[in-house]
């Protein structure tokens, strides 16, 4: 019922971010980390260590273009500068189907930039790699700088929920050994505290989702949709909820709007 684009629509919070920061599209190629996972195991999971191994697969044509954006990088002018071609790099690394890489380049851009957006720009693009991710090594190494970029967000701009949101997604995700309950207990403190805000009835309409409680889902889903009728990703996840509490026509409804502004 919906197509690919649609339903990765509902992975990351962020993801009309990505496209404004990165300049890419939001539907990520295949993880080339995925297949090379094994020849890391033995090495301590450093983000160099996973730069040296993308780079190290690279053509000779794309290694020549990496070379050339890592140059404009060296020569930039100002920091300005420097941020903006980081940008460009974590764009170029995205585009490869290296979406582990490229949230690693986005996180020197947030260090550079201190803002709590560039911070949570670094944590979509991470979460969006755990999302696809399989291999246990390699979630764990997202998930952990995922982490690390939305509580910076969050130390930077308080008072921005969606943070708060997206950090709940995170263990969500990848639940904690010794708490795997953190994402609830997180939803449902942000839930008692903005009760009118329509993107915690979103994150908990995920989890609703990922548990096939579909009433749930759909209770929480319709609670956001009617606080924000103009939140692309809300539609998405209303056509799951319904589609898997077999209400087909609801279903097909809201997937026609999703990823609509």
């Amino acid at each position: 019922m919906m197509n690919r684009p649609q339903y990765l629509a509902f992975l990351a919070a962020l993801v009309f971010f990505l496209v404004l920061y990165l300049g890419f599209k939001t539907t990520s190629p295949s993880q080339k980390v995925v297949e090379r996972s094994r020849s890391i195991q033995g090495e301590s999971m450093r983000f160099e260590t996973l730069l040296d191994d993308a780079k190290a697969h690279l053509s000779a044509n794309d290694a020549a273009s990496l070379a050339d954006l890592e140059k404009q990088v060296d020569q930039a002018g100002s920091e300005a500068d420097r941020v903006e071609t980081l940008k460009k790099v974590s764009g170029w690394w995205y585009s490869q189907g290296q979406a582990i890489v490229s949230g690693g380049v986005a996180e020197q851009v947030a260090e550079l930039e201190g803002t709590d957006g560039a911070w949570s720009v670094a944590g979509a693009t991470f979460y969006g790699a755990l999302a696809d991710e399989r291999d246990q090594k390699l979630r764990d190494f997202c998930a952990s700088r995922a982490i690390k970029a939305f509580e910076s967000a969050i130390s930077l701009n308080p008072s921005q929920v969606e943070h708060r949101v997206n950090l709940a997604l995170v263990y969500a995700e990848n639940p904690p050994a010794d708490n795997p309950m953190k994402a609830v207990l997180l939803l449902r403190e942000l839930e008692g505290k903005y009760p009118d805000n329509p993107a915690v009835y979103n994150a908990l309409g995920r989890l609703a989702i990922k548990t096939n409680q579909w009433e749930r889902a759909i209770d929480r889903l319709e609670k956001s949709w009617s606080l924000d009728s103009k939140n692309p990703n809300t539609p998405c996840l209303l056509a799951m909820a319904y589609e898997g509490a077999g209400k087909t026509d609801k279903a097909i409804e809201f997937a026609g709007l999703c990823g609509q502004k």
